[in-house]
């Protein structure tokens, strides 16, 4: 069974130094962020802008929400984080398909991509099977998922239908799986080619606290300074002086944190930046779809939450990036 699931013989993910005092710091500053919104909020009317103490409160709730799963793989093991995952993945994929109406010819399609090509996904990647995991969705779901509708009958609006499919599976599924796939990375140092001591598990610590750092201080700047909206009709909170803001802001926390990760201090401020414009770029891509399909939000977990995919929607774009540049990188071997 090891030989088939190699995270069955992973060490525990919580045993590294590093790694506990980088979840740690970010117990406290989750409560610390809690307690100042619990206060914001309750000041006086007119004293504070509620439109934005709300939003900075969601933003908040993402964090726990991440910082919830990231415990619970710690606790569960690699294979519990692939698990955890799924659901995650599962859930997200659910919101945007019930965001865009299906038609009937659609329905044995999303059948096979709902509960064939999401679980094989995972799968793989707890097999850590790169060679596969790394193509079916890519190359043989965007084969079979026209080529099934196009059976069904129904040719109305066949090439939108399936394009539709695609990009769900393709965003929701395919790219948030290289997430937990980061805890299967053997890798070594750059400076002498000796394998890392580290815990891959701070390294995927490392990876969500600086996606989302990304999101919050590129809207942080944005509020202080921003000016210029990069594209009104997509987003009105994405300005020029927020993003540039953000990623400098981003890249220099990834160098402060270069210590639970295999990368020196430059390279660890490179990641942080090449993340937080994959961040950006999935924020843009998600409100750019919610605003071709006039929602506001992708759904709800509780009531006056935002979705899974409002709160996923960065990670989706920068897990992949992330995990092939420091497999390529700092990977013991790439076959």
């Amino acid at each position: 069974m090891v030989g088939y699931f190699p995270m069955l013989a992973a060490t525990p993910l919580l045993d590294d130094v590093r790694t506990q005092w980088l979840v740690g710091i970010l117990l406290l500053l989750l409560v610390t962020a809690s307690l100042l919104g619990r206060l914001i909020s309750g000041q006086a009317d007119g004293t504070v802008n509620v439109a934005q103490v709300r939003t900075f409160r969601h933003r908040v709730r993402t964090w726990w929400m991440m910082m919830s799963i990231l415990v619970a793989s710690f606790i569960l093991g690699p294979i519990g984080a692939v698990v955890l995952f799924f659901f995650v993945s599962f859930w997200a994929l659910r919101e945007f398909i019930t965001m865009t109406p299906t038609r009937g010819g659609d329905h044995r399609t999303l059948f096979w991509v709902f509960f064939a090509f999401t679980p094989l996904q995972y799968v793989l990647i707890g097999m850590n099977e790169y060679s596969l995991f790394s193509i079916v969705i890519p190359v043989y779901a965007s084969l079979f998922i026209p080529a099934r509708i196009a059976i069904s009958g129904d040719e109305k609006r066949f090439l939108e239908r399936s394009a539709k499919i695609h990009v769900g599976l393709l965003i929701c599924v395919y790219a948030l799986s290289y997430t937990p796939a980061i805890l299967q990375l053997d890798l070594v140092t750059r400076v002498d080619g000796e394998p890392w001591k580290g815990s891959t598990a701070g390294l995927l610590a490392f990876f969500v606290l600086i996606t989302q750092a990304g999101d919050v201080l590129q809207y942080g700047w944005g509020k202080l300074v921003g000016r210029r909206i990069i594209a009104p009709k997509v987003n009105a909170n994405r300005s020029w002086e927020g993003l540039i803001g953000g990623i400098c802001s981003t890249s220099l926390l990834g160098s402060l944190l270069w210590w639970v990760t295999p990368f020196q201090v430059w390279e660890a401020a490179l990641m942080s930046m090449i993340v937080a414009i994959m961040g950006f770029a999935g924020g843009m891509t998600m409100s750019a779809i919610k605003r071709d399909r006039g929602v506001q939000d992708y759904g709800t977990l509780v009531r006056g939450h935002l979705g899974v995919l409002d709160r996923i929607d960065s990670l989706c774009f920068a897990a992949p990036v992330f995990y092939h540049l420091t497999r390529l990188f700092f990977a013991a071997t790439t076959s």
